[in-house]
């Protein structure tokens, strides 16, 4: 498990030539690092008594942020999980019809599950932006420059995870359930690429007028 892993570890599993971990599990650690960043925030906010009205609020923040930390973490787990099957499908003989239709079902189903995957770390991210949100609004201004570094790898973790998702549903015969996994992976990109722009942006704007560098 990912969790249990030395970075330095993991890190060297992921540039060898071994199939997993690879970008999906890399997607899903780096929504993780964006919660883990964004707990740290909201550690450095609550019992202070410049924030204690909004106390209440960022301890539901950093109480869900944990929980969508651990959620990613588990993802990557399930990234490398389900990718072993799919492997084994593409091994799958067809040379008779009954075999070619055995392993087109086999086929469709792991890819399927291999879709479902990138596309809940997607929606995992889409949660650690949430919480971000708040915090760059209602945060420790102290800590604000890593709600900033937090959002980028949210949406990493967003451009990261669709690319798994299309990778896979475009080899899917049922089109219109790879559509519709498609059509859901965009709207997560456009909306969450959209808000992770428009926080980052008002962090770095801040920061830039702290430190004299913007008009």
């Amino acid at each position: 498990m990912i969790e249990k892993q030395r970075i330095g570890e993991w890190m060297g599993e992921l540039s060898s030539k071994a199939p997993v971990p690879g970008g999906g599990g890399a997607s899903a650690l780096g929504g993780a690092l964006g919660a883990a960043l964004g707990q740290m925030v909201a550690n450095l906010t609550v019992g202070k008594k410049r924030y204690a009205d909004a106390e209440e609020e960022i301890r539901r923040g950093l109480s869900e942020l944990e929980k969508l930390q651990t959620e990613l973490l588990e993802l990557a787990d399930r990234d490398a999980q389900v990718f072993a099957p799919l492997a084994e499908a593409y091994k799958l003989p067809a040379e008779t019809e009954e075999q070619r239709t055995e392993k087109e079902q086999v086929m469709e189903s792991r890819l399927t599950a291999a879709s479902l995957v990138p596309m809940e770390m997607m929606e995992k991210a889409m949660g650690v932006l949430d919480i971000l949100e708040l915090l760059e609004e209602k945060g420790s201004i102290m800590a604000v420059s890593d709600v900033g570094v937090a959002v980028q790898f949210a949406r990493a973790a967003l451009n990261g995870a669709v690319m798994n998702v299309y990778i896979n549903t475009k080899s899917m015969k049922n089109r219109a359930r790879a559509e519709e996994l498609n059509q859901k992976a965009e709207d997560m990109i456009q909306t969450g690429a959209k808000r992770a722009d428009e926080i980052y942006e008002r962090v770095r704007v801040r920061l830039c007028k702290q430190s004299h560098g913007c008009a």
